[in-house]
């Protein structure tokens, strides 16, 4: 099993918080031969090994391979049933991210709510008037620098992409999207940008013993800090 540096934010006999870095992949997947997240976890905790599934040991959520920031995986079966359970009913769920945007959503705050689906590449995902699952993404402008925007988003759902897309959806993508943003606009920047900007910076959940609400923060990575916001 290889090394990763993985900053603990929290860990007890029952869930492990971390800052996932972007560009690690957060369980095994076909096509992606990688060393995961949660295997590397469970390597040094032998009690996750046997949680969940084999293939996603400890997993009760999910971040997309190019986003960093908070994320919690359960250390025993009851623990993850649990936080299972409310992520998938987004019971008490609560979810906030920071991305950088090529110009700013008008008005500066607002709430987006849309039906969204896959498209037929079942890697892209798309806003649709019917036959999709509902999307609520909730967001706030921060600051503002040249073409750039700091925009804070509040998740009321857990789609797939959802804010890559919604962002897009308003006309603003994240710099530095592969699928949903604008190259030209990427490519016009001084700075280079390897990943889509986007972090979740603070994720409160009920924790699976105690029942009581707990929150936890990452400070969001030099990628994002070194644009100047």
């Amino acid at each position: 099993m290889g090394k990763m540096k993985i900053e603990i934010i929290f860990e007890d006999k029952d869930i492990l918080v971390v800052n996932k870095p972007a560009g690690v992949i957060v369980h095994r997947a076909p096509g992606r031969n990688e060393l995961s997240l949660a295997d590397y976890l469970a390597s040094t905790r032998a009690s996750m090994i046997s949680v969940g599934s084999k293939e996603r040991p400890g997993v009760v959520h999910r971040l997309d391979v190019e986003t960093s920031g908070v994320m919690v995986f359960a250390k025993t079966e009851k623990a993850y049933i649990s936080l299972r359970k409310d992520f998938e009913t987004h019971n008490q769920i609560e979810k906030t991210y920071l991305a950088v945007l090529h110009g700013s959503p008008k008005p500066s705050s607002g709430c987006l709510k849309t039906l969204v689906a896959r498209k037929a590449d079942k890697k892209r995902m798309c806003v649709v008037e019917e036959g999709g699952v509902l999307a609520v993404s909730r967001w706030c402008t921060l600051k503002r620098l040249n073409s750039l925007a700091l925009v804070e988003f509040k998740i009321d759902t857990g789609r797939m992409h959802q804010i890559r897309l919604h962002s897009a959806h308003l006309g603003h993508p994240i710099v530095g999207d592969k699928i949903y943003g604008d190259k030209q606009k990427d490519a016009r920047l001084k700075v280079k940008i390897a990943r889509h900007l986007l972090h979740a910076v603070e994720l409160g959940f009920t924790h699976p013993r105690t029942r009581k609400m707990v929150s936890f923060a990452a400070y969001p990575p030099p990628d994002m800090i070194y644009l100047g916001f």
